[in-house]
């Protein structure tokens, strides 16, 4: 009875209560924050993940902005049914980069997280224009303006400057090459030796049919073609995510 008047006294006092709910919410949230500050491996650290292209970024900043993430997600769950369809399991590390990150849980399509690879760049580009053409039961809309675009990249610098800020690490040759790398991504006539040793196992060439015209198109595909693909999964060992 003792306790339950006192209980009493609290609820009668609006202040005091919500004090108390403050400080056991403060104390609750410090002991689930503070010891991701005090380990190491809150993100598991594996090779192969790189920032962006400047087209791969360009193309991402696409797919934000035409909403695709909506319907789909770029995270694959540790379930037998979601690795048997989709492949291994998405890392936190591939996402570390990506501000915002596709994780989710809302999928009327499947899910991106390993697409790179899987289709041909003609096929993702009658996809994109015309979803019904290659997968007639698909409720996807069609974004034929992609192929019409051009391509902005006056401000391409100062995106990777920007990104540079919230922890990606661009260095001063990537930001200063940016309009060059982008240009040279996209010409399947281009040297792509430079380019290549800066982002590793970039997909370069024509990617939307037109190879004298770069187009919103060119890099919302070379986007998708690196999803899942920068990490070699033959070289990640469980054991190794546990460290």
């Amino acid at each position: 009875m003792a306790l339950i008047s006192k209980h009493e006294v609290v609820e009668r006092r609006a202040f005091l209560l919500a004090l108390l709910i403050l400080v056991t919410v403060s104390i609750g949230g410090i002991v689930e924050i503070v010891p991701l500050f005090t380990i190491e491996n809150t993100i598991e650290r594996v090779k192969g993940v790189r920032p962006y292209s400047p087209l791969e970024q360009l193309g991402r900043d696409i797919y934000v902005r035409e909403g695709c993430y909506v319907c789909h997600s770029q995270m694959i769950r540790p379930f037998r049914d979601e690795v048997e369809r989709y492949g291994p399991y998405s890392l936190a590390a591939e996402s570390m980069y990506d501000h915002p990150f596709q994780w989710g849980s809302k999928r009327t399509g499947p899910d991106l997280a390993r697409v790179g690879g899987k289709y041909s760049n003609e096929w993702h580009v009658a996809h994109l224009v015309n979803p019904q053409s290659v997968v007639p039961e698909s409720v996807m809309p069609p974004y034929p303006w992609l192929l019409e675009r051009e391509l902005d990249i006056s401000d391409i610098r100062e995106r990777l400057e920007t990104l540079r800020i919230v922890g990606v690490p661009y260095t001063d040759e990537m930001i200063e090459k940016a309009v060059e790398d982008v240009k040279a991504q996209a010409d399947p006539e281009a040297d792509h030796e430079e380019l290549l040793q800066r982002y590793p196992k970039a997909m370069v060439g024509d990617f939307d049919g037109q190879p004298d015209r770069l187009t919103e198109m060119d890099a919302l595909i070379a986007y998708l073609q690196i999803l899942g693909r920068m990490v070699d999964f033959t070289d990640v060992r469980p054991e190794d995510l546990a460290q």
